[in-house]
C-alpha cells in the first residue's frame, strides 16, 4: 500500500472529486433538521455533549457555515448541501499532528466508529501504523452487551454489532461502557480517542479525555464538541462513502504525521 501522499491542492481536488467534500450526498433538509435535532436534544443527535455555552439555531448554522463549510444561504433550505475541501485539509492538518504527538510520546490510543462502513477501515490502518510506531493501542476482549447487541472491537476499532452485523450509532453509551470496563479492569484510560459520532462526543465533553474527531455536515453535535473546547479537532467530510475513496485521505494523515513506511515489514 502506497504511503506518498497528495499536496494540500491536489489532496483537495481529490476531495470534491470523489464528492467526501464538496457537493456531497448529504441533503441540506437532514442538515437544517439534525440542527434542531441537537437543540432539542433529540436522542439521534445530541451525541452525548454537554452543552456549556448557550447555542441557537442561528449560532448553530454559523458554525457549520464557518467549520464545516455548509451553504451559507440561510433560505436555501432543499437541495444538495455541501463540505468545504479546503477545511477539511486544514482539519486535517490539524489531526495528523496531534495523531503524531500521541503515536510518537507513546501513548494510549482508543479507537472507535459508530459509522463502521465507512470509517472502520480508516481507522484499522491508523491503529496498525501506530502500533508499528510504538503507541500503545487499547485492546480487550470482552463483548459488551448494548441494546440488542454488544460493542466490541474488530481490528482495534470499537464498534456496534446487532443480530450479526455492524451497526451505524450516533449514540454516546458504547464510549461509556467501553471506558467504564476499563476501569474497572483497574485499566488507565486512552491518553488520546480517535472516533466519530457519539463515541467521540461522549470522550471529549463528557469524560474529558484528549479527542480527535471527523464529522459529516448533518452531525453538528460533534462540532459545538469542537467549539466549547471538548475536542481538539473535528475534520469535516462524508462519513459514509466507499472505504477504498478514504485512502489518499489516510496515507495524507500518515505522511503529515511523519509515520511513512510504518505500513511495511
Amino acid at each position: 500500500m502506497t504511503t506518498a501522499y497528495l499536496s494540500r491542492d491536489s489532496l483537495a481536488r481529490y476531495l470534491d472529486r470523489s464528492r467526501i467534500t464538496g457537493a456531497v450526498a448529504t441533503p441540506r433538509e437532514a442538515n437544517l433538521r439534525n440542527i434542531q435535532g441537537f437543540l432539542d436534544g433529540n436522542q439521534h443527535q445530541h451525541m452525548g455533549v454537554e452543552r456549556i455555552r448557550d447555542w441557537d439555531f442561528d449560532s448553530v448554522f454559523e458554525l457549520m457555515r464557518d467549520r464545516v463549510g455548509i451553504n451559507d444561504d440561510p433560505e436555501y433550505a432543499e437541495g444538495q448541501d455541501s463540505i468545504s475541501a479546503q477545511l477539511c485539509v486544514a482539519g486535517l492538518d490539524r489531526y495528523a499532528e496531534l495523531f503524531s504527538r500521541a503515536v510518537q510520546g507513546r501513548k494510549r490510543l482508543l479507537f472507535a466508529t459508530g459509522h463502521p462502513s465507512g470509517l472502520a477501515p480508516v481507522y484499522a490502518r491508523l491503529a496498525r501504523v501506530a502500533r508499528k510506531f510504538g503507541a500503545r493501542v487499547l485492546r480487550f476482549d470482552e463483548a459488551l452487551p448494548f441494546e440488542d447487541g454488544d460493542v466490541r472491537q474488530i481490528e482495534d476499532v470499537v464498534m456496534v454489532e446487532q443480530y450479526g452485523g455492524l451497526r451505524h450509532t450516533h449514540s454516546p453509551e458504547p464510549m461509556q461502557l467501553v471506558l467504564d470496563h476499563l476501569r474497572d479492569q483497574g485499566r488507565e484510560a486512552p491518553d488520546l480517542v480517535i472516533a466519530d459520532h457519539g463515541m467521540a462526543g461522549y470522550a471529549g465533553s463528557r469524560a474529558g479525555l484528549s479527542t480527535i474527531a471527523m464529522g459529516d455536515c448533518n452531525d453538528p453535535g460533534i462540532f459545538v464538541a469542537e467549539a466549547q473546547g471538548q475536542v481538539e479537532v473535528v475534520v469535516p467530510l462524508d462519513d459514509n462513502v466507499p472505504p477504498h475513496l478514504y485512502d489518499p485521505v489516510v496515507d495524507y494523515i500518515i505522511s503529515r504525521a511523519g509515520l511513512a513506511g510504518q505500513e511495511r515489514g
